[in-house]
């Protein structure tokens, strides 16, 4: 009877530390663990271990890291617990959307035991208990949101799935530090289905690019096009101010040529002989009219004394004498004089 309870750690050993960890389908996941130590009485326990003592089968301390003093037979080294970070394989499993998609998901989750006690006596097996409870708390998270957003805010539902184990973990004195999703499987039609949907969504912004680019071409086309034009009036506003201003210009350098001219012509006529002169420039005038007819025409109007260039010339004379004697201001009349005397100082009107 002795003997069975001096092997009965052992077996609980196999069941907490044993090689089978745990079974999805036909696959194992197998984790490799050291023995039990023996009793020694004198025992060295390494760093970030924590070794539980029994004595006569009721707990008793933990052995801190170094030297301790253990006495056999009485004391019994019952569970060793590891207060590393652990990492462990959560097996892949199926999970249901809320919009009815089947997926295949497995993932990584790390762990610490924070209390040595609680893991040790809190739960049968903690790993086990953990990963369990990850599945499940993966699946009934998985199961809240649609396909989508598993993708988009994966960091969300790992979040999710850690919140949900530490507040059952808490009594097994493991504190879960953080879950990843690893893989993610789909059924081969979802998986068609999405790289569609990827495809016509790059399409579609391809499209959207050409089309703003062929617009923003447009643009710069019409803009161009709108200051070309506006260029082009301006210069031709500016090309005809400059030549209406040459113009002006012209026109008023001719008229003071033509009244210096006008002038000379003036001032020579009122000398000796300047009738002559002018008698003289007009019969050349005569002259040259004369032979340049019908060369634009062929209707031609001629005077009928066109042989009497004598006559002629008195004839221009008479009329530039009729003018002189016409420009002249005439003297104004008595009775245009009398007309403002007929209103009064007020500006009406009274009679004679």
């Amino acid at each position: 009877m002795s003997l069975l309870k001096i092997l009965r750690p052992q077996c609980l050993l196999s069941k907490r530390y044993g090689v089978l960890n745990m079974v999805s389908g036909a696959q194992q996941h197998v984790r490799h663990r050291s023995r039990l130590p023996m009793n020694t009485m004198l025992l060295f326990v390494p760093q970030q271990e924590a070794w539980i003592i029994e004595r006569f089968g009721k707990y008793h301390k933990i052995l801190e890291p170094g030297l301790n003093l253990v006495f056999p037979v009485i004391d019994t080294i019952k569970y060793v617990q590891s207060l590393k970070e652990i990492a462990i394989d959560i097996p892949q499993q199926s999970a249901i959307s809320i919009d009815n998609v089947t997926l295949q998901i497995d993932g990584v989750l790390y762990l610490r035991v924070v209390d040595a006690y609680k893991a040790s006596y809190g739960v049968e097996d903690a790993e086990y208990a953990i990963t369990q409870l990850a599945q499940t708390t993966m699946r009934s998270e998985i199961g809240k949101i649609n396909l989508d957003t598993v993708f988009r805010e994966r960091e969300l539902l790992n979040y999710a799935i850690v919140e949900a184990i530490n507040k059952a973990a808490e009594a097994w004195g493991i504190d879960c530090l953080r879950y990843e999703i690893r893989d993610m499987k789909l059924p081969a039609r979802i998986q068609e289905a999405m790289q569609m949907q990827v495809e016509a969504e790059r399409k579609k912004r391809a499209a959207i690019l050409e089309s703003e680019g062929i617009r923003e071409a447009d643009i710069n086309v019409a803009e161009g096009n709108k200051q070309s034009i506006i260029l082009a009036s301006e210069a031709n506003k500016l090309e005809r101010i400059n030549q209406a201003a040459g113009e002006a210009e012209a026109i008023v350098k001719r008229a003071k040529a033509k009244s210096e001219s006008i002038l000379l012509i003036a001032n020579a006529i009122a000398e000796n002989h300047g009738s002559d002169a002018v008698s003289m420039k007009i019969a050349e005038e005569y002259v040259y009219a004369f032979s340049q007819l019908a060369k634009t025409g062929n209707t031609v109007v001629v005077p009928a004394n066109t042989n009497d260039i004598s006559g002629m010339v008195t004839q221009a004379l008479s009329i530039y004498k009729g003018l002189g004697i016409n420009l002249k201001a005439p003297e104004p009349s008595k009775e245009s004089s009398e007309i403002p005397s007929r209103f009064n100082k007020s500006g009406s009107f009274s009679p004679p």
